[in-house]
């Protein structure tokens, strides 16, 4: 298969499992699965940032300093970015940063803010599975994998909130699948512009790496020590190692499958 047919397809259905994955816990009250899900996704991220997307992104650098310096501002600009969408939610309201999930329950208020936010953000990972497939298949493969991790427990989120703000089950599913869509277009767009800026390749890859990291550990872990018992940190710590082991295991049959 092509690159470009790799990226529109993985794009496609990284978006579409995601919503579909999603529909499916929201509908049939599995959100207790959620948390199982987060612990995974936090160790897929950090498998494909550490394991994958950045040894690709140094040994493709004309200097490693510049890429290290795109890690650290990538995270950075993600903080930034995180408190603007927290001030948005709250400014209005009496709310405080542990509340930001129940002040987003508004009764309509935050439906078309969620779906805005969704939709860049998929617009933006379908750009990075194309920065990982234009460097090879296999990072692309792990990439997209990684992504299609986090994206199912917070499409749960997304999807939760939009029946709270008075969607019902069918719009709120079919708005979440329309937003999804945008992860094509980002990975279709990205394919076109990335081939004739092959330079912005690695730093692409960086700041995923550096968004791959920051939402493990600034957004997902926080969550997990609300549950400090040893059972729930054994499970976690278990869901974790599963996360990076699959990285892993994907990232190495798939060198392996590609001589």
């Amino acid at each position: 298969m092509s690159t470009l047919g790799w990226i529109a397809a993985t794009s496609l259905l990284g978006g579409v499992l995601s919503v579909a994955f999603a529909g499916l816990f929201a509908l049939t009250a599995r959100a207790a699965w959620v948390p199982m899900l987060v612990s995974y996704a936090i160790g897929a991220l950090l498998g494909a940032a550490f394991l994958e997307i950045l040894p690709h992104a140094f040994e493709g650098a004309m200097s490693v300093r510049n890429v290290a310096a795109t890690i650290l501002a990538g995270i950075f600009g993600f903080f930034i970015l995180e408190k603007l969408v927290l001030w948005r939610h709250c400014h209005v309201e009496d709310c405080d940063v542990h509340d930001q999930h129940a002040a987003a329950h508004d009764h309509g208020r935050s439906g078309m803010l969620i779906l805005i936010g969704d939709s860049f953000h998929n617009f933006c990972d379908g750009i990075l599975i194309a920065a990982a497939f234009m460097e090879n298949t296999q990072l692309g493969i792990v990439t997209a994998m990684a992504i299609i991790a986090h994206e199912i427990p917070q499409e749960v989120g997304d999807f939760l909130i939009l029946l709270h703000s008075g969607y019902s089950r069918t719009r709120a599913f079919l708005l979440n699948l329309l937003s999804s869509f945008a992860m094509l277009a980002g990975g279709l767009l990205a394919y076109f512009a990335l081939r004739s800026l092959q330079d912005w390749v690695q730093g692409i890859l960086a700041l995923a790496a550096a968004s791959m990291i920051y939402v493990a550990v600034a957004d997902l872990i926080p969550g997990l020590h609300k549950r400090p018992e040893l059972k729930a940190t054994l499970s976690q710590s278990i869901l974790i190692a599963l996360g990076v082991g699959s990285i892993w295991l994907v990232g190495h049959f798939t060198r392996q499958w590609g001589g």
